[in-house]
């Protein structure tokens, strides 16, 4: 049985930043993982000499320049900007909410012209609310409204939504938009941060180089294997058909409710299956991500991977190019799951198992699975760095 002062279960951000960290503190790592490959969702395939981000876009940022520098002392990273399009019945908007969006919506082309049609637009959504005897958004369609309208809302945001969560704006809680950027500049960037960018080379440099000096396993199951918590020596012993080990801490980056063997129920999330596709051409749609937001198509996003790297010339220097689309779906077992679903029950369960976890003896939980909680990836790898290991 080998000896290691942390197993870490998952080689996702999480587990691969806390693997780097308890490494530079001296600290011996065993990384394992059930896919046949590390890194999780950010895992890149190289196909045609591009780097595909095989589940889904995942675009690195951050105004936390402590995190920005962190990750740019492993690995370069490039100028990407995130500028997503909507194409709504062959029409194209810019994203977000911003006075390019504004102009192609209405033809307004000053910001105190966009202002007014919006005021116009949400002084109908109170109203209406009123008529039937309404002080608060009940749900999305009307929190939606009541911050940017109907014309924007039924063209760019409700065809999108409802395929995204599987159900009908008016059966989403209203908290899930409480926040949409609207913006009265010229200004395509999705992002407020300060820093954004994308590994060169793709986000397997990225993980490699958070995993070196730890030992890694892939095509490994964790609940493959059998764990005692013995208390006289206060360790873990794991065992399985790959793995005999004994460690001082666990950390888990999997799911919660499985963790616990589903003890009060299982959690629910939303999850994306992808269809992607090489072609014989240099250039298929002109930009990384376009959202498809009218209800008709099943999808809800097309991603072309090249653009994430290649810019310029190098667009048309490599001859094909590879694209995925994305559909939404509802998760079940055998798929990978993606998001939480923050509705009351969903909620109230996690809290249940968040109970038993802080009483789990040596046993760290993180990410975004194990916390059962949205994060983007610089606040995963930020809330890492600031751990005691």
């Amino acid at each position: 049985m080998k000896n290691f002062d942390y197993l870490i279960v998952g080689s996702g951000l999480f587990g691969a930043t806390f693997a780097y960290k308890a490494h530079q503190a001296g600290k011996k790592c065993l990384v394992i993982d059930k896919r046949s490959h590390l890194g999780g969702n950010v895992y890149c395939e190289n196909i045609e000499g591009i780097n595909v981000h095989k589940y889904g876009a995942h675009i690195f940022h951050t105004s936390n320049k402590e995190v920005w520098d962190f990750v740019n002392s492993l690995v370069e990273f490039n100028r990407y900007t995130n500028s997503p399009v909507a194409n709504y019945k062959g029409k194209l908007y810019n994203l977000p909410f911003n006075m390019n969006t504004f102009y192609q919506m209405w033809g307004v082309t000053t910001p105190a012209e966009a202002q007014a049609k919006i005021e116009e637009q949400k002084a109908e959504a109170v109203a209406k609310m009123k008529a039937e005897g309404v002080d608060e958004p009940r749900n999305l369609e009307e929190q939606a409204q009541l911050l940017i309208g109907k014309d924007i809302y039924e063209k760019l945001i409700k065809g999108y939504t409802e395929k995204q969560w599987g159900r009908k704006c008016t059966e989403l809680p209203a908290f899930i938009i409480k926040r949409l950027p609207v913006r009265l500049v010229f200004d395509n960037n999705y992002f407020n941060d300060k820093y954004q960018g994308i590994p060169v080379g793709g986000y397997n440099k990225l993980i490699n180089a958070l995993l070196d000096g730890s030992e890694a396993m892939t095509d490994v199951d964790f609940f493959d294997c059998g764990r005692e918590f013995d208390e006289s020596e206060s360790l873990w012993k794991v065992q399985g058909p790959k793995v005999s080990v004994q460690c001082s801490k666990i950390v888990f980056t999997g799911q919660l409710d499985e963790y616990f063997d589903y003890r009060f129920g299982k959690l629910d999330f939303r999850t994306v299956r992808f269809e992607t596709e090489t072609f014989d051409m240099s250039n298929y749609q002109g930009n990384a991500v376009v959202n498809y937001t009218e209800a008709e198509v099943p999808y809800t996003r097309v991603i072309e991977h090249k653009h994430f790297e290649m810019f310029g010339p190098a667009v048309d220097a490599c001859p094909k190019t590879v694209v995925s689309r994305e559909y939404s779906t509802e998760w079940t077992e055998g798929m990978e799951p993606f998001y939480p679903v923050n509705d009351d029950r969903n909620n109230q369960l996690a809290d249940q198992y968040r109970a038993l976890a802080s009483q789990e003896k040596n046993v760290i939980f993180g990410g975004r699975l194990a916390e059962y909680k949205y994060y983007d990836m610089a606040p995963v790898v930020e809330k890492v760095l600031g751990l005691e290991v």
